[in-house]
């Protein structure tokens, strides 16, 4: 049977979940996906690095003590991310890390590196895919290899995929989401009394809103989603200052009360639409919908994308967008459609 080795760059949330799955259901895993999975390498700011080969022992990586380095186990508390990847033995490289949504590094290079070694890649960075999305998947086909990013919309659930896999035979027009939970959470509690500082802060305290909120409320977060959707899915060739973005920070409590008794929600809304001629207009701004609007009850932290069909009509796709187990799985479902399409080439 397939084993697949694994470097995870990145140890935070997302790869240490993905880690605990391949830990606690390794076997049962094997058993129903039909391949293994092994942890070869692991980079971590904090904990340094460590390469094995043979593979790394989870338990110990998941429960190093405060203080602990990988260092104390055959590794390095430096971390060369370029060196490990290139050089390791993975066939995978799950790269979670933070990006520059400027310029999509380092998590761009991470993936560049690893696609230049013969090296698949699944990643829940937006930054690469948005901004350098084209030049990586033509480096992934001229190396023979993979480049999976279902997580970098909507965490585990699988809009990407779905609509590529499921949509075939209709011709999408078009597609508005929200892609948020932030801003999502932060104007529902605005309707419900609170002014936007308010909603801001309760959104920290229970940990779905950063120290420094912007990329959320100013939309810089749900642009680069929009970018990613719209040359996915679209095929459009736009770039990110095709898309233009407004913020929910120009929503006044004026506005949410004006909305609420004309029967309307305010809501971010992320679009994209594909004209007679081919060409593609996106954008993200706040809009009043109507309530019976098909993304007008996504409530909370809850993510949602109605696209325009040309027979089904709109047809609406609701999940998680965040979550640290949810994006873990978006690694493994990338992983899962790397098995799948390497049993199609093989019996071609």
């Amino acid at each position: 049977m397939t084993t697949y080795d694994l470097a995870l760059i990145g140890f935070g949330g997302v790869n240490r979940t993905l880690a605990e799955i391949i830990h606690n259901r390794g076997e049962e895993l094997r058993s129903e996906l039909g391949f293994g999975l092994r942890v070869v390498a692991i980079t971590d700011l904090r904990l340094g690095s460590l390469v094995k080969p043979e593979g790394i022992d989870l338990h110990m990586a998941l429960n190093l003590g405060q203080g602990a380095s990988f260092a104390d186990h055959g590794g390095s508390e430096d971390t060369n991310n370029e060196s490990v990847i290139r050089t390791c033995t993975a066939d995978i490289i799950c790269e979670a890390t933070f990006t520059n949504p400027e310029d999509g590094e380092p998590a761009a290079s991470h993936v560049r590196w690893a696609l230049e070694s013969g090296k698949s890649v699944c990643t829940t960075n937006k930054g690469p895919v948005a901004l350098r999305g084209p030049e990586l998947a033509g480096l992934a086909q001229e190396n023979g290899v993979r480049f999976e990013f279902e997580g970098a919309v909507m965490s585990g659930t699988p809009v990407i995929r779905l609509a590529k896999q499921m949509f075939t035979g209709l011709a999408l027009d078009g597609f508005e989401g929200i892609l948020n939970g932030t801003s999502n959470y932060v104007l529902g509690r605005m309707e419900a009394g609170l002014d936007l500082e308010a909603a801001i802060r309760e959104a920290q305290e229970l940990g779905y809103a950063e120290a420094n909120p912007s990329a959320d409320i100013e939309g810089h977060d749900v642009q680069l989603k929009v970018l990613i959707l719209a040359n996915e899915l679209l095929g459009a060739d736009i770039t990110l200052d095709d898309v233009t973005r407004e913020g929910i920070s120009s929503v006044s409590p004026a506005d949410i009360a004006k909305a609420s008794a004309e029967g309307r929600r305010w809501k971010l809304v992320g679009s994209a639409t594909k004209h007679s001629d081919g060409t593609v207009s996106a954008s993200v701004k706040p809009m009043a919908l109507p309530l019976d609007h098909g993304l007008a009850g996504i409530s909370g932290a809850t993510n949602a994308v109605s696209f325009s069909t040309d027979l089904l009509g709109p047809v609406t796709v609701s999940g998680p967008g965040a979550g640290r187990v949810e994006t873990a799985y978006a690694l493994l479902s990338d992983i899962i459609s790397m098995h799948a399409a390497k049993k199609v080439a093989t019996h071609v």
